[in-house]
This record gives C-alpha cells, structure tokens and sequence, in this order.
C-alpha cells in the first residue's frame, strides 16, 4: 500500500482536522447531554465540502478515493464520531445503493441533495425480531397496480428526527426456487401517509442521533420508487456493506484514538506520590497497548480502503477492519476511563462519553461475533 498523501488530500485532512477542533469540540458535550443533532454544524460540514465523500461530483459528491474519505472521517470522529456518521452517510448503506442501483432521476433527486447536504436519508433495514438476520424481514409488500403497498416496521433506524426519506426493504413472499424471501428495496418518502416514526429516548450512547422504530402502515409508493429489480433487494442491501464497515470503522478509529489523546494528556498532568502517573509501569502498559491497536486500526481501515480503491472484493477485510477498530475501541474507552480513576465518572471529562459510544460501535453494522463468524467461514470455506 502507499501511504503517501498529495499536498490535496493533506490539505484536506487539515481542513477537517481544523473545522472538528474549532467548530464542534465546544459544543460536542452540550449536543451529547441534550440529545440533539448539531444540524448546524453538519450544513457548515456540507458547506466545506466535508460530507461528499466517495459520490462523483455529477451527483453533487466529492468524489475522493476510499483512502482519503476514510482518513477525513476519522479525523472528524477523533472530535465526534456523530459528526463523522452524517459524513458517512452518502458513501455508506443510503448513498451507496442509490447510486449502484437508482435510477438517474432518484440520483438526482435524492443523492445528490443528500451529498450536498442539502437533505437528510435514513436506511430502515433491521427489524426488532429478526435483527442482523437481515434476509429474515417480517416487513411485506404487494403489487397493487403499479403500486406497491408496503407494511411492517423496523427497529434501530438512525436519523428518525432529520431524514427526509428512507432506503428501506420488504419481502413479496417466498421463492420456492431457493427458498429465501423476495426482497424489495424502496425510497420511502417521510411525508408520506401510514410513515411514523418513534425514537428511543435516553439511549445509553450515539445520543445525539434519534434512534428508534420506523413504521410502515399501509404505505403506497409508486414503481418509480423502486431501487434495482424487483425481489432483488437484498442485492441492494449487501451492495453498500463494504461502504458502510469502511465508515463504521474509520469513526471507531477516530474514537480510540481520542481515548489515547486524553489517557495521554491526564497521565502527564495527574501527579499521585510526588509524580506523574505516567511513569507508573501499569498505566504505561494501558497507554502503550491503545496506542499500538489503535494504529493497527488505522492500517486495517486503510487496507481496506486500499482494496476499494482498486475495485477488489473485500468482504473479509471489511469484517476485519469494523471487528477490530471497534473492538480497540472499547478497550483504549476502558483503559482511558481507568486511568482517569474516580474522575472518569464526571460529566467533566469525556471518558465517560467514550465508553458510552465505544460499547455501541460493537454492536452497529454487524455485532462483533457476526463478524468473527464472516471472518473464520470464509477461510474455512464455509461461506
């Protein structure tokens, strides 16, 4: 891999790095506490130019390789990773299957304002029962016409208080041939009669973004909101997996290496039997191993950034790269709370807030053990 960056991308890099210490590190804590999503600043993202990402610039995108979106995001949640998630979103699960699947006009009326920042989307894809067993859905839909009536919901759905649209999926029953669900992915406008929404309040992290139950009563959409080939949705839901981990993993990244930022900076200035507790053996340990998983991080969201750039599979190295960066995560969130001792409890330092978030990343996108499955059966054959 090669790691040199051209003075665009380091340019690029510092701009990020310069709008999350000035326009978001003075507010992150207030938007955490009050649960609110800093609209504000995701539109001055957008104005710099920070939320286009991977999306060609026809479409209203940045058109970065992987390296540099992955390296921008993870400077970003290095700051806040809620940030670094609207940043996500046009290259990710929403963005990336319109824009492989959509038809021109749905790249133009719903990715391109999204890249822009113009508009928020959502994905609705898990469901209460069946979870990450995504081809498992409950949510069903009916031709009627050239209508498609859709009912069901789905659980755990991100942005319930900003998207204006939803890439959501529903099954048309069973496929004697192979006995798997017709899946059919769709663009569901907000507005639209029979959608509801209901978040989930005090969530234990990720609380700025509303989180909660997407419902679907009776919705009638039209064919045109159809994304792909109808009973070829799933298609459309794995298409983005490799975007969506790319970007699960930079902010997780992003995270550990804040928690090694502040265990650094409290182990030099907390002084305990006339020292600093930065020489103490123990907490060297705790900074030395998040320090060293936290690069390893880093290099396996560059491989993996690395293998999309060329246009190669990489679904191993995406399960690789989100298992482990969120898993360094939590423990560099732990070792960083520690070392804080009786002050990580405060609201006055962000370890708390860490570990909050850190926990959750194991679970997004595919909890971890799913991906230790993905990992172990592709080299055993079994996948």
């Amino acid at each position: 891999m090669d790691f040199s960056l051209t003075s665009e991308q380091e340019d690029l890099i510092a701009l990020a790095r310069d709008f999350a210490r000035r326009e978001i590190a003075p507010h992150v804590a207030d938007y955490d506490r009050e649960e609110r999503f800093p609209i504000e600043i995701i539109r001055h993202a957008a104005e710099l130019g920070l939320l286009g990402g991977v999306v060609p610039t026809e479409y209203g995108g940045a058109g970065l390789d992987f390296k540099t979106y992955a390296m921008v995001v993870e400077e970003v949640s290095r700051v806040c990773h809620v940030v670094g998630v609207a940043m996500s979103l046009p290259s990710g699960l929403v963005g990336s299957s319109v824009q492989v699947y959509g038809t021109e006009e749905q790249k133009q009326r719903y990715l391109a304002p999204l890249a822009r920042g113009e508009i928020f989307g959502a994905a609705g894809v898990t469901e209460a029962r069946s979870g990450t067993d995504v081809s498992d859905m409950d949510t069903s839909c009916r031709k009627d016409g050239s209508d498609y009536v859709i009912n069901g919901a789905k659980m755990w759905i991100s942005f319930l208080d900003v998207a204006e649209w939803f890439l959501t999926f529903a099954h048309m029953g069973v496929d004697e041939s192979t006995g798997r669900k017709r899946v059919c992915a769709f663009i569901v406008d907000r507005d639209l009669p029979g959608v509801s929404v209901h978040p989930v309040s005090n969530k234990f992290g990720f609380r700025p973004i509303k989180t909660g139950e997407l419902v679907l009563e009776d919705v009638r959409v039209p064919a045109s909101a159809l994304v792909g080939e109808e009973g070829r949705g799933f298609g459309v839901a794995m298409n983005a997996v490799e975007n969506g981990r790319l970007g699960v993993a930079s902010r997780a990244t992003g995270l550990a290496q804040a928690c090694v930022d502040v265990m650094v900076e409290y182990a030099r200035e907390r002084v305990v039997f006339r020292q600093p507790i930065a020489r103490f053996q123990m907490v060297q340990k705790m900074i030395a191993d998040s320090i060293t998983a936290t690069d390893a991080s880093r290099l396996l969201v560059l491989r993996l950034a690395d293998l999309k750039d060329r246009r190669l599979r990489a679904r191993a190295e995406a399960s690789m790269a989100k298992q482990f960066a969120s898993d360094t995560a939590m423990n560099a969130a732990l070792a960083a709370f520690q070392i804080h001792g009786a002050y990580g409890v405060s609201d006055e330092y962000p370890v708390g807030r860490y570990l909050r978030d850190a926990k959750v990343f194991q679970i997004v996108e595919g909890n971890n053990e799913l991906h230790r499955s993905l990992i172990a059966e592709g080299a055993t054959g079994l996948r």
